[in-house]
């Protein structure tokens, strides 16, 4: 007995400490209005569906009776519907064999370098990864220009400036504090949101699955970052810029769960392929909308 109770309160606790917790109680009586509304709507769904009239002619309910049949003698989704799981791949055998290398890399190199520098202090890795996130808000600032979201670039500009100051060189992410979070974007950003699609599956090497245009990102990034020179950082000391991104890299990767080859999946080259692809995709139609017109709300004017 001692041993349920026991079992029972640890599991309560559990679920307590892993997910929010809300009690909400239901009104005493429902009113009758809403019993009657919720017949009536429900005799006309069946009537729809059966192709009779319902009662009630007149009623609201009834109304959207030639709307719920015409959803019920809709085809339904079939297989053809779904998104296809082909991906664009022209260079697969070159892909394969730089995911095999970085595979490789990463579990000789890359993952044991993260595990020793997630073993710092809490505050160090922290400090070093805001370092390197106020650095990128340069690429930010630049690109929402480049894509007109000055708003966007305004907040990002302000990121750089408070955190680069009372963040202390951007060791303290102060700004977020201030209630401007961040909001990274990049050249491949820019590019999708001026219509460039993302192109063919590339596999680069040490940073893995991309695409055309996100390597060219990449470049376009880069190219941003050692051009501004914030700080003397990019074309400064060679032994200062490389050992800037050697720390840089490792703390990108420290932040990365995602380790090669633990699906145990004999398709996890496919698998990740057609996740990442659809991801850009699914990111690309978000900007899509950012720029298409607003419709106008129901009832209003078409000017308005």
């Amino acid at each position: 007995m001692q041993r349920a109770l026991v079992l029972g309160v640890a599991l309560t606790l559990g679920g307590c400490a892993s997910r929010e917790f809300d009690i909400r109680t239901l009104p005493p009586e429902t009113p009758a209005a809403d019993n009657a509304a919720a017949a009536e709507a429900t005799a006309a769904l069946g009537a729809a569906i059966a192709g009779q009239p319902a009662q009630g002619e007149n009623s609201p309910a009834s109304e959207s009776a030639p709307a719920a049949a015409e959803a019920v003698a809709a085809d339904p989704v079939t297989p053809a519907d779904a998104p296809s799981m082909d991906t664009y791949d022209p260079w697969g055998r070159l892909n394969r064999f730089t995911y095999r290398f970085n595979a490789r890399f990463d579990r000789a190199i890359f993952v044991p370098a993260a595990n020793t520098y997630r073993r710092l202090p809490s505050p160090v890795v922290k400090g070093v990864h805001n370092f390197f996130g106020n650095l990128s808000e340069v690429d930010s600032v630049v690109n929402y220009v480049l894509q007109l979201r000055l708003k966007r670039a305004a907040q990002s500009l302000g990121r750089l400036a408070v955190n680069s100051t009372l963040g202390l060189a951007g060791l303290f992410d102060v700004a977020t504090r201030f209630k401007m979070p961040a909001a990274p974007t990049g050249f491949s950003d820019t590019l999708g949101t001026w219509g460039m699609h993302p192109g063919p599956y590339l596999v680069i090497p040490l940073i893995g699955p991309s695409t055309l245009r996100d390597g060219i990102g990449v470049l376009g990034d880069y190219g941003v970052s050692y051009g501004v020179n914030l700080a003397n950082l990019y074309r400064g000391n060679q032994e200062k810029t490389w050992s800037l991104g050697v720390v840089n890299a490792v703390d990108q990767r420290a932040h990365v769960s995602f380790r090669y080859y633990d699906t145990a999946s004999p398709f996890e080259y496919e698998n990740v392929r057609f996740l990442y692809v659809r991801k850009r995709l699914l990111e690309d139609e978000g900007l899509r909308r950012r720029k298409r017109p607003q419709a106008p709300a129901a009832g209003a004017p078409a000017g308005q």
